[in-house]
């Protein structure tokens, strides 16, 4: 039995993957954040997940969202919001965030079948040195109160907290988090035929804002 969790923000223009602003039109990033949720969904609908929560921020969950529990992410820091979602969840509970649209169900299988004798949480590191997936085997808020967030160390310090605590941690593949241009070209390579990549290229290049 295993709890599912995905955090997502609602794809407002101006509110979402604003850093890929310029070249892209804030409403073009809004819509490639969009897209990325849906690959993600399609990724891990698969998945034997006895439990689906999105941590959602905003009024109007995304499409192909039904099954899911809609999980408000309370006030407070981003390591605020992940410990009160951990700390409602009882048992092995994942946690995978919308930005990495080149991940496959392949990548979170670890997290879903029989862990190895040891293993206490699974640990996926980004390339940008945070991380883009983390499971817990007895979800403990206070494992993620204190990091500090969306930080070159970001993933490290985790690492270390959850080492630190004594928990043997499993690795997952490493994947590219979308913050970027250079990031979302690097990600849509990684899966040419997504959503994310579609459109992403769909984008005529005469209408992005100059730099």
């Amino acid at each position: 039995m295993t709890t599912l969790v995905m955090i997502a923000k609602e794809t407002i223009p101006g509110r979402v993957k604003t850093r890929l602003h310029p070249p892209l039109s804030l409403e073009q990033a809004a819509e490639l954040a969009a897209a990325s949720i849906q690959d993600t969904l399609a990724a891990v609908a698969s998945l034997p997940a006895s439990r689906r929560i999105l941590l959602f921020d905003g009024k109007t969950p995304p499409e192909n969202t039904e099954g899911w529990e809609i999980m408000p992410q309370v006030d407070g820091g981003l390591d605020e919001r992940l410990g009160a979602m951990f700390d409602e969840c009882e048992g092995p509970t994942v946690l995978i965030g919308m930005d990495t649209p080149q991940v496959t169900a392949a990548d979170l299988l670890p997290a879903f079948g029989p862990w190895r004798p040891g293993v206490d949480a699974w640990f996926g590191p980004a390339t940008d040195g945070g991380f883009w997936a983390l499971a817990l085997a007895s979800p403990d808020g206070d494992l993620l109160r204190g990091v500090p967030m969306s930080r070159v160390d970001t993933g490290a310090i985790q690492f270390d907290r959850l080492r630190a605590a004594g928990l043997g941690v499993g690795l997952l593949r490493p994947l590219t988090d979308v913050d970027t241009i250079e990031d979302a070209w690097r990600a849509a390579g990684y899966a040419p035929h997504s959503a994310f990549a579609k459109t992403l290229v769909g984008f005529r290049h005469d209408e992005w804002v100059a730099a």
